[in-house]
């Protein structure tokens, strides 16, 4: 049996989730699927709430692909757009597996989640925000697009509105709210800058 690497037993678990989803998910499932003994996965992850908190970890560093312009240099010409982009990227992520909203839901940062996050905050300080409404309004859209995805996943198939132009389906429903997100944002902005 040859060993296998951290990043081996996340991409089987991840394969796992979206194939069984997380109420089947199991470390001896993903231990066959790798055809190995469970107790390999715990010389990596001490148990497997770890292991998810990997999975959620690496969904968000994958394809959450919305960062901060990371040289310091320029605005882009509407922050409000990139801070509606960023909660766009955050759901598509989300959205990627099977249960991926549960998932997250609850989850801690990693040290380069974090790292991320404080970018942001730094990003939109520079756009004229207080480091506290900068983290709020991070904080709310993350809440919010969670909210909606963990919805929209708990649906079966069959009985969601399709397409994005219904006016009942779940991305219409989360770019309404995401609008009213940004508009709030837009007022605590000229507060913020007084």
């Amino acid at each position: 049996m040859s060993k296998i690497t951290r990043i081996q037993i996340i991409e089987a678990g991840l394969d796992l989730l979206d194939y069984e989803g997380l109420d089947a998910f199991s470390t001896r499932k993903l231990a066959q699927r790798l055809g190995v003994e469970s107790s390999a996965l715990y010389w990596h992850f001490k148990d497997k709430t770890a292991l998810l908190q990997a999975l959620a970890s690496q969904i968000v560093l994958r394809h959450h692909v919305c960062p901060p312009l990371e040289d310091g240099s320029t605005l882009p010409i509407d922050w409000l757009l990139w801070y509606a982009d960023n909660a766009r990227s955050f759901r598509h992520a989300l959205l990627r597996y099977r249960d991926g909203a549960r998932l997250h839901a609850g989850s801690t940062p990693r040290p380069e989640e974090g790292q991320q996050i404080a970018a942001k905050i730094t990003y939109l300080m520079r756009a004229g925000l207080s480091e506290h409404t900068a983290g709020m309004a991070l904080y709310a859209a993350g809440q919010f697009t969670l909210g909606c995805v963990l919805e929209e996943q708990a649906r079966p198939t069959e009985s969601m509105a399709t397409g994005a132009d219904h006016p009942l389906s779940a991305e219409a429903a989360f770019e309404f709210g995401l609008r009213l997100l940004v508009q709030g944002l837009s007022t605590e902005a000229r507060k913020d800058r007084g």
